[in-house]
């Protein structure tokens, strides 16, 4: 597991937006942690034509966080 910090892709709202909500993001925002080998398609709207595949410890200056219901409690 690798740790993840704030305002990297683990824990922007853009990463794997276009997935829908799906239980392992949710888990990352909330613990900060993600396995090594995740990675999801990055939906921040200035990307979109890139297609870019990111992980949870990637970043850019593009990051929102995500919505605090999908954080830590």
């Amino acid at each position: 597991m690798q740790q993840v910090n704030d305002g990297q892709c683990g824990l922007c709202v853009h990463f794997g937006e276009h997935q829908g909500v799906q239980p392992e993001l949710v888990q990352i925002r909330r613990t900060h942690r993600a396995p090594e080998d995740l990675t999801e398609p990055c939906g921040h709207p200035q990307h979109a034509a890139l297609n870019l595949i990111v992980t949870p410890i990637s970043g850019c200056a593009g990051f929102e966080p995500a919505p605090e219901a999908m954080q830590a409690d």
